[in-house]
Order: structure tokens, then C-alpha cells, then sequence
């Protein structure tokens, strides 16, 4: 297994972004991962416990059979696999298609629809057409305007009475401009609300690394049409 080297992949991804090609290089991770998902650096290999914690609490949220869900930047499947077993119809989507192979190598007999495909050109099928729209750590990683454009994007997947569930890494506003990945300051995060969603719960907390890494799990519902 290859040693991640974190200078090395910063001046990756921003060689990239330079190129104003931000979503390209995710293929280069995962390729180097060689077929094995465990050597995916950022891969916890398991699912959000904050994922797991709202739907434990809300299991009656959506009062609705064959709920479906999306997971955007799936990576090598957990958090799909997860929604799955609490009873959703989940697709997964990553830009990398070697990501989309880890996935089907690694839960061969799995529930979960995963394709590779495009945030910033999805198929028109996917506007509002999910109850939970799950979006984890792919927005921080994207330069300028595509932030906006890739929440503009997430929010659209949610279907009338359902919810986008964010989870992302954390910033003051005006601090770590240069940081890769970036994090979301507060009002990034509560931009999802310019989107037509209604903030229906926020969390800011540490999380368990040595030095800790402050994050924000944020949820967002639409209301009727």
C-alpha cells in the first residue's frame, strides 16, 4: 500500500484546479488504490456515525414506501451500503468510475445502484427525486464557484418532503482561505437554504483525530410543493 504523502496530493489537486479542471483528479486516487479499497487515504471504512445517529432517531421522517436515496461522491460505499439497510433504494455516484469498481468489487451482492457520473452534469431524471440526498466532504474539496454550483446541484436531488443530510470539515469565516481540502464556514453551509431547503438541524463538533478536525453535519428539508 502506497504512503500518503499530503503535501504531495495538495499540490495534485491544485495543480488540477489551476488546469480548472477540479473533479478530475479524483480517478488518480482511487486508480492508485489498485483494486484494493482499504488503500483509499481518506476511506474510514465504515459508515458516518452521524449518518447512522440521524437515521436511527428519525426512522419515521419520511412517512413514505420505497424511499429512495443518493449518495453523492459515494467513494468505496459505505455510507450507500448503510442507507441500504435501513430500507432505502440507494444509488451511488462518483465522477471516478475506478471508485464505482471498488464498490462493486467489494459488495458484490449488494442492494445499491452504483454508476459513475457528473455532479455538474447528472441526468435530468435526478432533479428533486430523492427522499435523502447524502453529501459528504465532496464540496471542500472544490475550488470558487464550483462550490456553489455543486450545492446548487445536491439541493436539486431532493424530492418534496425530503432532506440533504451534509456532513463536511469546518472553518471561520475569512480563515484556512488556502487550506486543501477547504473547509465550509457557516454561511457556505447555510447556503443550502438559498436552494430552496429549510434548515432542519445543525451540529458543529471536534471529531476524534489527533490534532481534532472541526466539522459541521447540517440537515435541510423541502417542504411540499
Amino acid at each position: 500500500m502506497r504512503e500518503h504523502d499530503p503535501i504531495k496530493y495538495k499540490q495534485m489537486v491544485k495543480s488540477y484546479q489551476e488546469k480548472d479542471e477540479p473533479t478530475a483528479w479524483f480517478e488518480n486516487i482511487y486508480k492508485e488504490a489498485q483494486g484494493d479499497y482499504k488503500a483509499v487515504f481518506w476511506a474510514d471504512l465504515e459508515p458516518s456515525p452521524y449518518l447512522i445517529d440521524w437515521l436511527e432517531k428519525h426512522p419515521n421522517k419520511l412517512k413514505k414506501e420505497n424511499k429512495k436515496a443518493i449518495v453523492v461522491g459515494c467513494g468505496v460505499g459505505d455510507d450507500c451500503e448503510a442507507l441500504s439497510e435501513y430500507g432505502y433504494e440507494v444509488l451511488g455516484f462518483d465522477i471516478s468510475q475506478s471508485a464505482i469498481d471498488l464498490c462493486k468489487s467489494r459488495y458484490p451482492n449488494s442492494k445499491v445502484t452504483y454508476i459513475a457520473a457528473d455532479l455538474f452534469d447528472y441526468p435530468k431524471e435526478w432533479f428533486q427525486n430523492f427522499d435523502v440526498v447524502y453529501e459528504c466532504n465532496t464540496i471542500q474539496v472544490l475550488p470558487g464557484n464550483y462550490r456553489i454550483q455543486a450545492r446548487d446541484a445536491i439541493a436539486s436531488f431532493v424530492a418534496p418532503q425530503g432532506f440533504a443530510l451534509v456532513s463536511c470539515r469546518s472553518r471561520q469565516k475569512g480563515q484556512q482561505e488556502d487550506d486543501i481540502p477547504l473547509p465550509l464556514d457557516e454561511n457556505e453551509i447555510n447556503g443550502f437554504e438559498l436552494c430552496g431547503l429549510i434548515k432542519d438541524s445543525f451540529l458543529a463538533y471536534d471529531d476524534n483525530q489527533e490534532p481534532c478536525v472541526p466539522h459541521f453535519f447540517a440537515t435541510f428539508k423541502r417542504e411540499k410543493r
